[in-house]
């Protein structure tokens, strides 16, 4: 970790990376989030950070009195979650049986349920408690249990513990992007209105605490976040079934008590260096001493069960993946697709690689996360190593 403060920023940055390693679009959306006038006390950039919308993933923001909906993102909620079977080992053919029968039953990419699911799996939304969530419950009734697309996968792994686990990522879908776009446009008019001095370039438009609006957007942000889980959680629950079906269980459905969630895009209220703050993370997890978190690699690499060290420097978060070594584009003009099916085809994974367009999830579009790892060992410790078997993508 190394610290600087540009003459121009009002806090230093804490950067989890060596010098050199970070794009330079993320270093100066990092500076000019340390410039902001109610930034506290320092900023910090995770190992896996890279450029994002207004703020880089992996950033963490703590404010005093505001909170900025694009320091949080667009998919509202996004997180791991993953389940310790009871294999030991799985065979190629019932790999592909058990991936064969998930894509039945979950839908990925823009690939919605073609019915409402139960509304036992999602709380009703009330207009007068939730106007924009409201507008998006009914389609959201089909879009629960659902994976979306970019870089949100599930994964069946072999762990260094010699078990079999099932770990996926995904988020709030269209309710979150709805929500997050709508706020974002909110604070962008009434910073406007009240001619602030933070940038409309910079695109991290605030809105005060204590003002209607906020309070509004923390509500309804928090019912994503919500959503986000019992997104994750139907979709463990019908992988897990599966699994009983497939190799015939005669125990109990791991419940929800055995399955590690955690988020990692989000604000909250918490309490650092003696102060309330509101803390952002954007694509970063909560390291909080003994907290179990997910930290995964790429479709090629290790993934890893972590516990946080609490490290006050970090606001006790930690990286939330390997992060982005090239873009979206830039990975599809740049990687060659025979190369990057052999790496997987050699390791013995099962995975969907299979055009050009796909090119922008290979593993040499991510950053090393053993690199990575390395460089936050002061911010978690490494429980279980996960090696993966099967990868199904969005």
């Amino acid at each position: 970790m190394y610290t600087y403060k540009p003459e121009r920023c009002r806090v230093p940055i804490k950067v989890w990376s060596e010098k050199g390693s970070i794009e330079q679009g993320a270093l100066d959306q990092i500076e000019n989030i340390a410039s902001l006038p109610f930034a506290f006390h320092h900023i910090v950039l995770a190992p896996d950070g890279h450029q994002g919308y207004g703020m880089p993933i992996g950033g963490v923001l703590a404010t005093e009195g505001v909170v900025i909906p694009n320091a949080v993102g667009v998919d509202i909620g996004c997180g791991m979650c993953a389940v310790k079977t009871y294999l030991k080992d799985i065979t190629i053919d019932d790999l592909k049986k058990v991936m064969g029968k998930i894509r039945e039953v979950v839908p990925v990419g823009f690939s919605h349920h073609s019915k409402k699911q139960d509304e036992k799996f999602l709380k009703k939304a009330i207009k007068t408690e939730y106007p924009i969530v409201s507008q998006e419950y009914e389609s959201a009734l089909k879009q629960i249990g659902t994976l979306g697309g970019g870089n949100h996968f599930i994964e069946i792994q072999k762990s260094s513990d010699g078990y079999i686990w099932v770990m996926l990522h995904s988020g709030s879908r269209n309710i979150g992007y709805t929500t997050a776009n709508y706020y974002n446009k909110v604070a962008k008019k009434l910073n406007e209105k009240w001619y602030t001095s933070v940038d409309p370039k910079w695109d991290l438009a605030f809105l005060p605490l204590d003002s209607d609006e906020s309070q509004s957007y923390l509500r309804e942000m928090n019912y994503c976040v919500e959503f986000a889980l019992a997104n994750r959680k139907l979709m463990m629950d019908r992988i897990i079934n599966i699994f009983h079906e497939v190799f015939d269980w005669g125990g109990s459905v791991n419940s929800h008590d055995d399955m590690i969630n955690i988020a990692h895009n989000y604000a909250i209220m918490e309490n650092h260096f003696g102060k309330n703050v509101m803390v952002h993370r954007k694509g970063a997890t909560l390291a909080r001493e003994g907290t179990i978190g997910i930290i995964p690699g790429s479709q090629g690499t290790k993934s890893y069960i972590v516990k946080g060290k609490g490290n006050i420097e970090s606001f006790m978060s930690c990286s939330h993946g390997a992060g982005r070594a090239m873009g979206r584009k830039d990975a599809r003009r740049r990687l060659n697709l025979e190369e990057e099916k052999k790496k997987m085809d050699d390791q013995g994974i099962v995975h969907g690689l299979r055009n050009q367009d796909d090119l922008d999830e290979a593993s040499s579009a991510y950053k090393d996360i053993e690199i990575v790892m390395k460089n936050q060992s002061d911010l978690v410790e490494i429980l279980v190593e996960l090696t993966p078997l099967g990868v199904i993508k969005g």
